[in-house]
């Protein structure tokens, strides 16, 4: 990971920060902006540490102008010390009783008369109103911004392959470690310890199990009830560990100490097929709808989804989002694909009811001749005792 880790954090290259500011620069003057706000809170908002490599806390918000030393203010007065040793190429001081008040304060000094101020970050709607009092209206750049992501740089990718590889350990640590009596909240003790150690931490681990003579899940829940695994169940996972900012995703099935029912075969079946057929259209110049029919395979085998059959990933929860042709996600982008777009490929197959259903997939990274998987965790439906 050359240009990436530096003695006490992980960092990108000097070449890679500059790469991002050129890009936001070159996207403000395609706007007609001369300064941009840039905004974060309660760790929401990737544009913050995308430019700076603050991973932001409680609030962080940043003056960005073309020519000059980016002014990062960061909440709260404690964060500071980590802050300055963590944000790249910035003049970073407190932002005070409020922030906002205090970029409020810095704005006025810079902001000439004529010039215009593009916003990016979830800025409340009030701090927005009173920002552009100041200043004038402010122009929301979170669209350009987010084409920027779309398309990863090779030390991006470097990165979403240590997610992937701590997601891996996740993975194999419930199979290794999963027991007939464990609750929910045991698995997500499992997920977690396993990558810990080597600095990675939870973006998401979503869990279901239900029986499959009788289930009545058919898709991941979000939070971790109380239920406890018996012989004869479905678990099934979607688990995203996080390195700086760059999560990665895999999402496997497993029956618990039995062989998989007829059912819950033929679904696992569908999911491995609707994969397969997927990944098999991915490449340079395929389309968001190229993705949609090749997952025909779904419906043909007599099922449908419940979660999105593909998103894109890195830096976010990024274009495309597609459903399949019986639960579609429309409107469907007219999006191409371009070398090294991340994207998760996961059909979530479920019966028609909604009572029974599977999961299956990973990140993939699009290259020149197909596409590349960041994980090596074998798929199919697999049996811990």
């Amino acid at each position: 990971m050359i240009g990436m880790v530096d003695d006490l954090y992980p960092r990108f290259s000097q070449g890679e920060m500059a790469r991002r500011r050129r890009s936001v620069v070159e996207l403000m003057g395609s706007e007609g902006v001369s300064h941009l706000i840039v905004y974060g809170a309660e760790r929401v908002g990737s544009a913050i540490p995308w430019l700076t490599e603050w991973p932001t806390t409680t609030e962080a918000a940043m003056l960005f102008t073309p020519g000059e030393t980016p002014h990062l203010l960061v909440q709260h007065y404690n964060h500071l010390p980590n802050a300055r040793a963590l944000a790249s190429d910035c003049e970073v001081e407190w932002g005070g009783p409020s922030t906002i008040a205090r970029l409020e304060e810095l704005l006025r000094r810079r902001v000439t008369p004529g010039q215009r101020v593009g916003v990016l970050g979830p800025l409340r709607h009030r701090d927005h109103l009173r920002l552009e009092a100041s200043v004038g209206v402010l122009v929301e750049l979170d669209a350009g911004y987010q084409r920027l992501r779309l398309v990863k740089s090779p030390e991006e990718i470097e990165r979403l392959e240590v997610a992937a590889r701590l997601s891996d350990q996740s993975v194999r640590a419930l199979v290794d470690q999963v027991e007939v009596g464990m609750d929910e909240r045991q698995l997500a003790a499992i997920v977690e310890s396993a990558y810990l150690s080597e600095g990675g931490t939870n973006h998401i681990h979503y869990f279901a199990a239900t029986s499959m003579s009788e289930p009545d899940k058919c898709v991941p829940s979000q939070f971790q009830s109380t239920r406890r695994l018996e012989a004869g169940d479905i678990l099934f996972c979607e688990i995203s560990a996080a390195y700086w900012g760059y999560a990665a995703q895999v999402l496997r099935s497993f029956t618990i100490a039995a062989p998989p029912t007829q059912l819950y075969a033929e679904l696992h079946q569908a999911a491995d097929a609707a994969f397969d057929a997927v990944a098999g259209v991915v490449r340079p110049g395929a389309s968001a709808a190229d993705l949609v029919d090749a997952s025909s395979v779904i419906e043909e085998m007599g099922f449908t989804i419940y979660d999105d059959l593909v998103h894109g990933y890195g830096g976010g929860y990024l274009p495309p989002v597609l459903g399949s042709r019986s639960r579609p996600n429309l409107p469907i982008p007219d999006l191409t694909l371009e070398e090294n777009m991340a994207l998760v490929i996961q059909p979530n197959v479920i019966t028609t009811d909604e009572r029974a259903g599977v999961q299956t997939g990973e990140l993939v990274v699009v290259t020149s001749g197909g596409h590349r998987s960041l994980h090596d965790v074998p798929r199919g439906l697999q049996r811990i005792e």
